[in-house]
């Protein structure tokens, strides 16, 4: 069974930092884009930054210069580093990735999610 845990996030004061991280776990092949949404109460969920196999990277222009999505491959690992964090940046924030696994005779290729974990930015 395929499973994504994040962890890191919580409360922090405006103008502070967090690191997200998610790794990925079980029958793995291999992993492709990763990335990083959002959902902030009463709004649509929104992606905040994605990264290729090859390192390649997106941001929503809201976070570009304040984010930083990296990724290690060795440890099916995907991080965002959060700076100068915002109110507006307050939201559940889950983790995305396009994985193929391995199961009985065939691989078999999906879009997973994490559980999401709660970034409040707050004075």
């Amino acid at each position: 069974q395929l499973q994504l845990e994040e962890s890191g996030g919580g409360l922090v004061q405006p103008g502070g930092s967090l690191t997200l991280s998610c790794s990925a776990s079980g029958s793995i092949f291999s992993i492709y884009t990763m990335g990083w949404y959002r959902q902030a109460p009463g709004k649509q969920r929104e992606s905040v930054a994605t990264i290729t196999r090859g390192g390649s990277t997106n941001y929503a222009d809201s976070v570009k210069g304040r984010f930083t999505i990296s990724r290690d491959n060795t440890k099916n690992t995907v991080y965002l580093q959060m700076n100068s964090l915002r109110p507006e940046d307050t939201a559940v924030y889950y983790c995305n990735a396009d994985i193929t696994i391995i199961t009985t005779g065939h691989l078999s290729s999906g879009d997973y999610w994490g559980q999401g974990t709660q970034v409040t930015v707050s004075s």
